[in-house]
């Protein structure tokens, strides 16, 4: 059992590094306008999505299984009016996924089927779910990124 724990442990958290450095593949060369612009008159700048990802991971794992009082404001994730640098955004993502590679390296055999609710999540049950889908989740933005900053890059 603690062999099968490590495994998923060790898979989870590389799995949440790589979309870090994919992450930063992408978003790294970007100045700090191009990350807050949006290229097109619809969705969201690159700068945004970054600020949902690390308040979707800060709330969803952060919150409700790392125990960090972590309180979300959702709507201000894609509507901020005076964001902060590039930099700063960029550190608060890496932090976030930081704790939430520490958070996955605290789970015992027996965390990882402990019951799970959240806010606007109902499919995940259990932490292991939890884990999944917020790592599905931030990949799915990460494509979203690589699109905007190829657009940004052209114009």
């Amino acid at each position: 059992m603690a062999e099968r724990n490590e495994t998923i442990a060790n898979g989870l958290a590389a799995y949440y590094e790589y979309v870090a450095a994919h992450l930063h593949e992408w978003v790294d060369p970007l100045s700090n306008e191009q990350f807050w612009r949006n290229p097109f008159p619809y969705g969201n700048s690159v700068g945004h999505l970054v600020l949902h990802l690390t308040g979707n991971l800060n709330y969803y794992i952060g919150a409700r299984v790392a125990g960090t009082g972590y309180v979300r404001d959702r709507d201000r994730e894609f509507t901020e009016k005076q964001p902060p640098q590039k930099s700063e955004a960029l550190q608060a993502f890496d932090r976030t996924v930081a704790m939430v590679v520490e958070t996955i390296r605290k789970q015992s055999a027996e965390d990882w089927g402990k019951k799970y609710t959240a806010e606007l999540e109902p499919e995940a049950e259990d932490r292991f779910q939890i884990f999944v889908r917020c790592a599905g989740h931030a990949y799915h933005h990460v494509g979203q990124m690589v699109y905007l900053s190829r657009e940004l890059a052209r114009t």
